[in-house]
């Protein structure tokens, strides 16, 4: 099944007229049926600690320094900006982008197992959308995990998304409310406020109500496929040995 409506997907962009890159799958690798939230709390993730993140090219997540651009020092274990004194920060083009109409690539917080799920950082997941956004796809590289996350449970980088129980980060970072962008938990509520943010996160910010059609939290399907080139290059962090 799974394979059927990823080969759909692909047919359904051919179709259009648009890329469709090639999709594939891992097997023996996870997948099931999950929940999505989104968040942004503008942290260092948990997988850019290269003690707990064991990669074919043995490197972890990338962070940035406070303008988000510039690459953190100390290789990528400098203390987070979630923290007091912290330097840390989540990368601006951490973000999500449409690759066509039916398919987006991004990132995302992750646990398989409910709570800290470190195992499977830097793995790429296809996401595939139920009820209202049936049809499209998002590829995200899990690039963080979190101790108040579910089994099977995505939590999207969206900017804009809400800081949930990290509130340190983004105030830090970029001045933000103490409880971000909107509500602690969910963010902004309109494309319109997409505004207040960052110029590097705006865009990010809108994915929410453009691609995702302002759907809040939906339902997917999931399966492991390999990761892009595209992901990689913006992490720096590879595929799980």
């Amino acid at each position: 099944m799974k394979s059927i409506i990823l080969v759909s997907a692909l047919l359904l962009a051919f179709c259009h007229g648009e890329p469709s890159p090639t999709i594939i799958p891992i097997e023996g690798g996870v997948q099931g049926d999950g929940i999505t939230t989104r968040y942004w709390d503008c942290c260092a993730t948990s997988c850019a600690w290269d003690q707990i993140v064991h990669t074919k090219n043995g490197q972890p997540v990338q962070t940035c320094q406070k303008d988000g651009r510039t690459p953190s020092t100390k290789e990528n274990n400098a203390q987070s900006g979630c923290a007091v004194g912290g330097v840390a920060y989540s990368c601006s083009n951490q973000v999500a982008w449409l690759v066509n109409s039916t398919l987006a690539y991004g990132f995302s917080a992750a646990s398989f197992t409910g709570g800290v799920d470190v195992a499977q950082c830097c793995m790429c997941v296809l996401l595939s959308f139920k009820g209202q956004l049936a049809g499209k796809q998002f590829l995200v590289q899990v690039t963080n995990t979190g101790s108040d996350l579910h089994q099977n449970q995505f939590d999207l980088a969206i900017p804009g998304g809400g800081v949930g129980i990290f509130t340190l980060g983004c105030s830090s970072q970029w001045g933000a409310p103490e409880t971000g962008w909107g509500d602690r938990y969910g963010g902004v509520h309109t494309e319109e406020e997409c505004n207040q943010l960052p110029a590097d996160l705006q865009e990010g910010c809108k994915f929410r109500f453009t691609y995702m059609e302002g759907v809040s939290n939906p339902d997917v399907s999931f399966q492991q496929v390999q990761c892009p080139s595209e992901l990689v290059a913006i992490t720096g962090c590879g595929d799980l040995e």
